[in-house]
């Protein structure tokens, strides 16, 4: 597949739900990189995979879509002769559960938040019968917090209420100190705020801070999306600046509501001043979408 395919293919992919990105940081990186401790990341098609692969534990974060995953699984067999022990599922969009197809018969379970596959089997309804029938769902879900020892490896789930969408998990690999944020995540790119799917932008900020005050100051953090030119992996740096464009973002839709201008009007500004980083080369999602969501959520808080 040449890079004009994979881009058309990826669009094509993007249609409901699942991400409209049209060039996403993964094809610009080295499929799979190891962080520390056994813990490493997977880039393909979609959002990032994260996995722990070591002599006695294989853990995959996130799935992909079907081919890409598939690839993933031959690979990552490469590392480890262990059985997945299982696949978790940070949040129901596409490009990160559509692969669950292919981990159905390798790993013993699949993990994620309770509202998952419910959010999960609505958005493939949306978009038809063929799509709905090709989903594979969590057969083991959590509320606010889960914790299993997989080799000599901690694996701790937590969710903090909607934010991206109305069930992110944040995977946090304890003696490794790698957290995994799923889409709670865009590195300095806009991010796509499912309002369908139960975001909340207030609540987003919330989560952000509260993750990165709970963990080490060292924790390496997986991204689901990036930037090319800044990448998949970062710091609680990187983590606050998401947080503080989610604020700034609001304080810039609340004055325009206050001075009486229409979602339109608000929604013509191109950059957010101070989160000219944001405005990713090749990023098909527009700050304008941003502006809408936001615009939308405090207009049904008055």
């Amino acid at each position: 597949m040449n890079r004009k395919e994979f881009l058309l293919q990826t669009s094509a992919l993007g249609i409901g739900t699942m991400l409209p990105i049209h060039r996403l940081a993964h094809f610009f990186q080295t499929p799979f990189t190891t962080i520390r401790r056994n813990v490493g990341t997977f880039t393909s098609r979609g959002g990032t995979i994260g996995w722990l692969a070591s002599a006695d534990a294989l853990v995959a974060v996130d799935a992909q879509y079907p081919q890409s995953a598939q690839v993933f699984i031959e690979g990552v067999q490469e590392k480890t002769s262990h059985v997945m022990d299982m696949l978790i599922n940070t949040h129901h969009h596409g490009d990160h559960t559509a692969g669950n197809l292919a981990f159905k018969d390798v790993a013993q379970k699949i993990v994620a938040h309770k509202n998952v596959p419910g959010l999960q089997k609505a958005s493939a309804a949306r978009r038809g019968q063929t799509s709905l029938d090709n989903q594979v769902y969590a057969n083991e879900t959590y509320t606010t917090s889960w914790k299993e020892t997989v080799g000599d490896e901690v694996v701790n789930l937590s969710h903090l209420g909607p934010a991206h969408t109305g069930g992110d998990t944040v995977v946090y690999f304890e003696k490794a100190n790698v957290a995994h944020m799923g889409d709670l995540m865009f590195n300095r790119a806009y991010p796509f705020i499912d309002r369908d799917g139960g975001a909340n932008i207030h609540n987003w900020i919330t989560v952000l801070r509260e993750t990165i005050s709970s963990l080490e100051s060292d924790t390496v953090y997986i991204f689901g999306h990036g930037n090319q030119e800044y990448g998949i992996t970062g710091s609680k740096e990187d983590v606050q600046l998401k947080s503080d464009f989610l604020e700034a973002l609001l304080e810039y839709t609340q004055k325009g509501i206050a001075e009486g201008k229409s979602k339109e009007e608000l929604s013509t500004l191109a950059v957010l001043p101070g989160f000219e980083s944001f405005n990713a080369p090749g990023w098909s999602l527009p700050l304008s979408r941003n502006i809408a969501a936001a615009y939308d959520e405090l207009m049904e808080m008055e």
